[in-house]
């Protein structure tokens, strides 16, 4: 279960489109999960650029995962400066559309275990380059 949102994170929720509210509901509640599932919570949840944003301060294993839109579609954006979102284009080409180096677009009906694997390594990012 995920827990409540701060009011400032509620209310940028509250000013995403209708369309756009379960698929990013879906996300952040797949973002707490995976963050207990792996180990890498407690995650803060403020904003960033006006956007959702969670974050693994305590852990410090993952980048900054954010919820918005991307020309009016619901994303998961990532650091530009990770190579996160071009190692989901060689490793899911076609499951999702992507935004450049830093967004994948969430369809209607999202293949919940792709997602899960993007989410999983933003959330651990950091720790593969810690054992280096």
């Amino acid at each position: 279960m995920s827990p409540r949102m701060p009011d400032a994170v509620a209310a940028a929720f509250a000013a995403f489109p209708d369309t756009a509210h379960a698929r990013l509901d879906r996300a952040r509640a797949l973002i707490f999960a995976l963050a207990e599932e792996t180990g890498t919570g407690p995650l803060t949840e403020t904003l960033k650029w006006g956007e959702p944003a969670y974050l693994t301060e305590r852990t410090k294993s993952g980048t900054t995962i954010r919820l918005g839109l991307v020309s009016g579609a619901p994303a998961v954006l990532f650091n530009c400066q990770t190579t996160l979102v071009d190692s989901f284009r060689t490793d899911l080409p076609d499951v999702f559309q992507y935004s450049g180096n830093r967004a994948l677009l969430l369809p209607y009906d999202p293949d919940e275990q792709a997602l899960s694997l993007c989410l999983s390594r933003a959330l651990t990012y950091h720790r593969g380059k810690r054992r280096i």
